[in-house]
């Protein structure tokens, strides 16, 4: 099968050079990517739900995908995204991974506003602080959509969420609820609260324990959760309705950050199933 840049005019293969190409290496890059509001997800399984959400602007591809591997590439056509074959050159100067997987979409940013992620009388939010891992954050992400999440807010000096990383590790599920970026903390958490949403911090040091905070965690709930290193700041703990920790039974001295958050937001996902 043949890539087309518009109806009956076959397209030939783009290489690392193309002005199209070195546009699209170039989002690779934060500042880049805020200012021409784009982005890249690469990987069938990131580029399947891109172009579910409708999101897509232009898809890049390499000969393999043609052919008896068309299914995805046919559907980004269906939908009027102009779709270009590449070389294996220009497939690894627009991913940053080991094994390029040679289908690279150009998406427009999903991030929301504050108040849009946050209508409807939201029930559940994740909201990490300052995280600036990438693979964590898009974790976070995935986990949150799994346990039902009505919206991820990343609030604080943190990782983009449309970072190549952080789009890969959400396995699809950037594009399956509102995406917040806030850098202000304390704009966040008022925002929260005025939202009916009971904001609960994980700590250390909590005052309620994980197993025994049902009942707290039956209403409406934002959970934040801090930095990989340094975990919430004093004021951010603050300004918390509630401070919980999740208990260590064993020896382990902590958690990653991720499966903190998987344990905390299915913990919240059970209590409010069971009301």
């Amino acid at each position: 099968m043949q890539a087309f840049d518009r109806p009956g005019r076959p397209a030939e293969p783009l290489t690392e050079r193309t002005p199209r190409v070195v546009s699209a290496v170039k989002l690779q890059r934060s500042a880049e990517r805020r200012r021409v509001g784009r982005f890249l997800a690469e990987g069938e399984n990131a580029v399947a739900e891109a172009i579910d959400a409708g999101v897509v602007k232009e898809l890049y591809a390499t000969d393999a995908w043609f052919g008896s591997s068309s299914r995805i590439v046919d559907s980004a056509a269906s939908a009027g995204v102009v779709v270009q074959v590449i070389t294996e050159r220009a497939a690894k100067a627009l991913s940053d991974t080991v094994t390029p997987p040679g289908l690279v979409a150009v998406c427009s940013l999903v991030d929301v506003p504050m108040g849009q992620a946050l209508a409807g009388e939201p029930t559940l939010v994740a909201v990490p602080v300052a995280v600036s891992e990438p693979g964590n954050a898009g974790t976070i992400t995935r986990v949150a959509d799994a346990a039902g999440a009505d919206a991820v807010v990343f609030a604080g000096d943190g990782v983009d969420p449309h970072n190549g990383k952080c789009v890969r590790s959400s396995a699809g599920s950037l594009f399956h609820l509102p995406i917040v970026r806030e850098r202000s903390v304390d704009a966040t958490t008022s925002a929260l609260s005025s939202a009916g949403l009971r904001i609960v911090a994980t700590a250390a040091d909590g005052e309620v324990d994980l197993d025994y905070a049902d009942e707290l965690l039956a209403g409406p709930t934002a959970w934040l959760f801090g930095n990989e290193a340094h975990g919430l700041p004093a004021e951010v703990l603050a300004a918390a309705d509630v401070r919980v920790r999740i208990p260590i039974h064993g020896r382990a001295e902590s958690l990653n950050l991720a499966t903190a958050a998987a344990l905390c937001l299915y913990a919240s996902a059970r209590a409010q199933r069971r009301r």
